[in-house]
């Protein structure tokens, strides 16, 4: 059975100004949390899922036995309503040219924009509507709209038609280095180590040079797909008539760390020097980062004596990385002396440095240092706080059992001008009502203010708890409803959260769960 079309779905899929045709006010806002689940709304509610069921007549669609007025419509809704269900980009161009209403639309620079951002991760609809725009008299397609239908194919693995693209635009003299990258960028991510390389050479054919920056570029592209060694090769050849730059090694200095060889990244570092470039504090930054992953903080405090020593003190975002690993290996003793380095070093703390300092103190048991930070030392420095600096406030008293503390960070949260919530700041709260056995109203309070009051959506962490919650808590009928919110919303449970659920259900006789579940675990293991 066709459900109509209430403001309710409407705010899923319609522009601000549509829906306020309808009853009541909807706002971006509403919009914005709503829109994830446009494609369920679309195949399962209202529009057909072919697009030979979804009719035009005049200026009405007609989506199954459901008419609505195009005029009411945005451009943008009326296709993405007539490109869903295509199943080939040459069907959704047909569909789109031989239809009265997407005829009367006039294409534009911004609203092809819009499409391919919406069709992002569907090179179909997204090649489809690209391809329905070119049929317009006088249109021809921006230089970035090019670069993105290039990035869709690429990402989508698409590379015969993303190489047919190109092809169109070397001639127009579309092709610059932004697209060289994407292409290299989409050939390295797939091992294509060759078809890189091969763009790099045939830069003259798009009118381009063989220059630092494009060799930037193909270095770059190989070095974040952990081919450090045959980028250091391709440099080598290179360099007598390609001239590096400092942001040439500062490439090398991510790439040898990206593969734990830190020793190579130092020794670029070196290197950098002989070629008569400084290193700057970004450089000794990431070679600091991955000691600390290694967990070698005597190299790292050997590094920033070098830093300071050569004249390129550590700033800011140096030394809150080292606070940040110190807490994660649980030395908080050392992560705090680090915030003291910063107070004598001058160095301005910013928000990212308060957030790791309160979550240093909050990890150490040091509650009222932490809120004074906070409270006291963060105005002082009119440092502003942020949803992150609220959520480790949050986080640290619910970890310690503070529930009204956490409560009262979560109002001052909700009436702060500067951030506002988001999932992540409730869950610690709902852990800790299950912790203290409050499952009735305040559970129902932080999930009703979560998901009407700040419209967030649960995610699969949040879905996980509640269920695994829900059911220690006796509460498996309300549980297995959240599996079914689940499903619609095409999140997949964890094999351990429908096992839990099932021997719940199986436990209270409630047979049509039993089955709904056995059924989607059959799915879920057939589709692996």
């Amino acid at each position: 059975m066709r459900h109509p079309l209430s403001a309710t779905l409407l705010r899923c899929f319609f522009s601000e100004r549509t829906c306020r045709t309808f009853r009541g006010s909807i706002t971006l806002g509403e919009l914005s949390s709503s829109c994830g689940r446009f494609s369920h709304f679309m195949s399962t509610l209202c529009f057909p899922s072919t697009l030979e069921s979804t009719q035009f007549i005049g200026t009405r669609i007609v989506c199954g036995d459901q008419l609505y007025d195009s005029a009411r419509l945005s451009d943008l809704d009326i296709l993405i309503a007539k490109v869903s269900g295509g199943s080939s980009e040459d069907e959704i161009l047909w569909s789109l040219t031989h239809d009265e209403a997407c005829v009367a639309i006039h294409a534009s620079h911004v609203l092809v924009e819009q499409l391919l951002h919406r069709f992002k991760d569907d090179w179909k609809s997204a090649l489809g509507v690209f391809r329905w725009a070119e049929t317009h008299p006088s249109f021809d397609h921006a230089p970035e709209a090019y670069d993105l239908m290039v990035d869709i194919l690429g990402k989508t693995r698409q590379f015969g038609k993303m190489r047919e693209l190109v092809d169109e635009m070397r001639p127009k003299n579309l092709v610059t280095l932004k697209t060289v990258a994407k292409l290299m960028r989409r050939f390295a991510g797939t091992h294509q180590w060759e078809d890189v390389m091969r763009t790099f050479d045939e830069l003259e054919t798009f009118g381009l040079h063989k220059s630092t920056e494009s060799m930037n570029l193909l270095l770059d592209a190989l070095c974040k797909e952990n081919q450090v060694e045959l980028a250091r090769e391709i440099f080598l050849e290179l360099k007598s008539y390609i001239p590096p730059i400092a942001h040439t090694f500062n490439i090398f200095i991510h790439g040898w760390c990206k593969v734990n060889r830190v020793d190579e990244a130092h020794w670029t570092i070196q290197e950098m020097k002989g070629h008569g470039f400084h290193p700057c504090v970004i450089s000794y930054s990431t070679i600091i980062q991955s000691y600390c992953q290694l967990s070698n903080y005597n190299k790292v405090y050997e590094l920033l004596d070098e830093m300071e020593a050569q004249g390129y003190p550590p700033n800011i975002v140096s030394y809150t990385t080292i606070m940040c690993w110190l807490t994660k290996s649980e030395q908080f003793e050392e992560a705090l002396q680090i915030a003291e380095r910063v107070r004598l070093s001058g160095c301005k703390p910013d928000t990212l440095f308060y957030n790791a300092l309160i979550h240093a103190l909050g990890r150490a048991g040091r509650l009222r240092e932490a809120t004074e930070v906070f409270t006291v030392e963060m105005p002082k420095n009119c440092i502003t706080p942020n949803t992150s600096t609220y959520n480790t406030m949050i986080a640290m008293f619910c970890h310690r059992g503070h529930m009204q503390k956490a409560l009262y960070f979560l109002k001052d949260l909700e009436e702060s001008p500067f951030c506002e919530p988001d999932p992540q700041t409730f869950y610690p709260l709902l852990k800790l009502c299950f912790k203290f056995g409050k499952t009735d109203n305040c559970l129902k309070d932080l999930l009703d203010d979560m998901t009407n009051k700040h419209h967030l959506s649960l995610d699969i962490s949040s879905y996980t708890l509640l269920i695994h919650g829900l059911c220690r808590a006796n509460k498996c009928d309300w549980a297995y409803l959240l599996f079914e919110e689940m499903i619609d919303k095409q999140l997949t449970p964890r094999h351990q959260t429908c096992r839990l659920l099932l021997d719940e259900v199986k436990m209270r006789s409630m047979y049509d769960a039993v089955e709904r579940i056995q059924v989607y675990m059959r799915q879920m293991k057939a589709s692996k």
